[in-house]
């Protein structure tokens, strides 16, 4: 029974770590550090501006003009269109647009295969001679000043990599966006101090800049935002976010669309729960040990953990009151999940205890996947996101 108990907390310190421990510790962190990133508006190196687009006819044209109103000298100003082997009318359009504005650098690089965007961005990578490469998807609308800040942020010769801040505007309320923005809120605070305090541990894919000398071609199933800034870390380079870079974007609108979403994002799931061990040697890598075991580590036992604290609890029901309790908060908050899941309620303990039961069975099922060999570098889309 030792065994069983000794599981059991430790499945409840994995989730207490990772949604609540992780992140009081570092508002508690950031106001005994007190560091904040500086910029330098001054810095005007020359920039490409890489869209990586697949099927995107509904939205390419509209992105493409936001991209011409980003402020940002012309002459030192490209774009990039990274066409993941796209077979509907996305490459004509712009190819039409190039033909259109020919006083403005756009080049599109068409991939011969459906591989996925991170190899589509790896190829179109090889057409940029900027010394700043801001990569940016389809189906994000960045601000105007969203290039300028993140360039400023290039402040240092140990900064690497930028994102700068995603912010999710939707025309509905329902279970998934507006559970969405609450838990993304959550991790840019988390991202916000630990980019002020040392290196952050993901980025988003959406909108961020690296140094293109600092470019590194990473396998189609791995994503930049992710392994971008762990890469720089262990070579001792810093990954910062500036939340004055702002895209914006639409969180998936239904269950369904934003599930996958999220069953996409945990293709990467085991590898990431440590991808290396060196990680941990918090004499090298400082804080960043801590932050990674606190915001990626824990998360991404969430799956294993909720489902290890169930069963030992089953088995320690016979051990006193406690457990009999322990066990009944479980089956509740899984009750609440499921009304929150299969009702139209609007209360917000239902559709947060919904949403989240949702991020872990889409670990689950990436996980499955993984197991399977049906992990894949490319996905679907969530239409309702366009």
């Amino acid at each position: 029974m030792l065994i069983i108990k000794i599981i059991w907390w430790f499945s409840v310190f994995i989730i207490f770590e990772a949604m609540i421990g992780y992140p009081l510790s570092l508002i508690a962190l950031d106001k005994i550090i007190k560091r904040k990133n500086k910029k330098d508006y001054l810095y005007e190196p020359t920039v490409s501006v890489m869209v990586a687009a697949h099927n995107e006819e509904k939205v390419i044209e509209k992105k493409l003009n936001n991209l011409l109103e980003l402020d940002y000298p012309h002459e030192k100003l490209d774009f990039l269109i990274a066409s993941d082997f796209s077979t509907d009318g996305t490459n004509e359009i712009v190819e039409q647009f190039i033909k259109s504005h020919p006083e403005r650098k756009i080049q599109i690089h068409k991939s011969k295969s459906h591989l996925g965007k991170t190899n589509a961005q790896d190829e179109t990578q090889e057409l940029c001679d900027s010394e700043i490469l801001v990569m940016t998807d389809a189906n994000a609308m960045m601000e105007k000043e969203s290039v300028r800040e993140l360039v400023a942020s290039f402040s240092s010769d140990d900064i690497a990599y930028v994102t700068g801040q995603l912010k999710y505007i939707n025309s509905t309320s329902n279970v998934t966006a507006g559970s969405e923005g609450f838990y993304w809120k959550l991790d840019l605070m988390c991202r916000n101090i630990e980019s002020n305090i040392q290196t952050i541990t993901a980025g988003n894919g959406s909108i961020y800049a690296v140094r293109n000398s600092e470019y590194i071609k990473i396998e189609p199933i791995k994503s930049h935002d992710l392994f971008f800034p762990h890469i720089y870390a262990l070579k001792k380079k810093r990954a910062i976010y500036n939340p004055e870079a702002v895209a914006y974007e639409k969180a998936g609108e239904t269950v369904g669309d934003e599930f996958k979403r999220k069953v996409r994002m945990s293709r990467g799931v085991l590898s990431s729960i440590l991808p290396s061990l060196e990680i941990l040697n918090i004499f090298r890598y400082r804080w960043y040990s801590y932050f990674y075991f606190g915001h990626r580590s824990c998360r991404y036992l969430l799956w294993l953990s909720h489902c290890l604290l169930l069963i030992s609890n089953a088995f320690l029901l016979g051990g006193g009151w406690f457990w009999r309790l322990a066990f009944a908060v479980q089956l509740l908050f899984y009750c609440i999940a499921i009304i929150g899941w299969t009702s139209k309620s609007k209360n917000r303990v239902f559709r947060m205890a919904a949403y989240y039961c949702m991020t872990i069975i889409a670990q689950w099922y990436g996980v499955y996947n993984i197991l399977t060999g049906r992990a894949k570098p490319v996905w679907e889309k969530a239409e309702t996101t366009r």
